[in-house]
């Protein structure tokens, strides 16, 4: 079996490389649609700016190829916030960023607080969780964050966290899955997330 990590530009892949070395995965990081469409399994990681990930994922012509893949695909991050339908990072002119709308989730920033700090950074729970990517994972088991910028509930939720307002961790919609959380730095829930997947 063969995993998919895309490359586009958008961050470290170093420790996502890392947690599937860990699990004696096999992956390859391409930005090749060949290679991507004959994959077993599709990472899509990214830290950063979501304006700039779809900047460079309508640049690499990958789109499509993500849109059309038919295998399981992980959305990480960044990864997660390109597949929902708009983001207000990078927003100009009142236009929101268009995204790629695999999700019905919207992509929103955490409203500054004297309270919750922004960025959400560090250890944060998990709840609501549904479906096989969580599974031997429990409500209250703590996963790792850094980010700005949340996506919305929706019906593709399928799990939650609070950081002053209920956000969407996790989303799915047929063969698409994806978390605003690092699995791949979250310890041996994280470990467990991606064995999940991989086995999917």
């Amino acid at each position: 079996m063969m995993i998919a990590i895309i490359d586009y530009k958008m961050g470290n892949l170093r420790s996502v490389q890392n947690a599937l070395s860990r699990l004696g995965a096999t992956f390859e990081v391409t930005a090749d649609a060949a290679t991507i469409r004959r994959a077993d399994h599709v990472l899509l990681p990214g830290v950063g700016n979501c304006a700039e990930a779809m900047h460079n994922l309508r640049e690499s012509g990958l789109i499509p190829v993500i849109k059309q893949l038919r295998q399981p695909v992980l959305g990480i991050c960044v990864g997660l916030q390109v597949m929902c339908r708009d983001s207000e990072e990078g927003a100009a002119n009142g236009q929101l960023t268009t995204c790629m709308s695999i999700f019905d989730a919207h992509v929103r920033r955490f409203p500054d607080s004297a309270e919750f700090k922004v960025p959400h950074m560090g250890w944060n729970t998990l709840g609501n969780l549904e479906k096989k990517l969580f599974d031997g994972i429990h409500s209250g088991d703590s996963v790792y964050y850094v980010h700005s910028y949340y996506p919305t509930l929706c019906p593709d939720t399928i799990a939650t966290t609070r950081h002053g307002l209920m956000f969407s961790a996790a989303l799915k919609y047929e063969q698409f899955y994806a978390t605003q959380f690092h699995p791949e730095k979250s310890g041996d829930v994280g470990e467990r997330i991606l064995k999940n997947f991989i086995s999917l």
